[in-house]
């Protein structure tokens, strides 16, 4: 087994993504709002400056400039390699700017993954 770990930079493509790993086979998949160090230092990425009752021209008047990591458990490294054959179909080869950073690591131990409906 592995996990699949995707930094996605462009958030426009989430759906797409979602899309591509449901067709290329992946059951479940978990999405995390997240950001880098580098936009972390550019004060772009996360908002602290929200008021705790927000109006319509608050929200829209600063643009979150955060990442979306998303990750998911696979079976087999064939089924990797669909899933990174379906990322690069929506974003693009991985090794070019602003696509993303996936990394895969191998699984020893999982509980919970396949859960029976009671």
């Amino acid at each position: 087994m592995y996990m699949i770990l995707f930094v996605l930079h462009d958030c426009e493509c989430l759906d797409d993504v979602l899309t591509a790993w449901e067709e290329a086979g992946v059951g479940g998949v978990t999405i995390l709002p997240s950001t880098g160090l580098k936009r972390l230092r550019q004060k772009g990425a996360l908002r602290d400056d929200v008021p705790l009752i927000p109006s319509i021209e608050d929200l829209l008047e600063h643009v979150e400039n955060t990442n979306r990591t998303i990750f998911t458990v696979v079976d087999s490294e064939a089924m990797l390699e669909k899933v990174v054959a379906a990322t690069e179909s929506v974003v693009g080869k991985l090794d070019q700017p602003n696509t993303g950073i996936l990394v895969a690591l191998p699984v020893t131990h999982a509980y919970g993954l396949r859960r029976q409906v009671r």
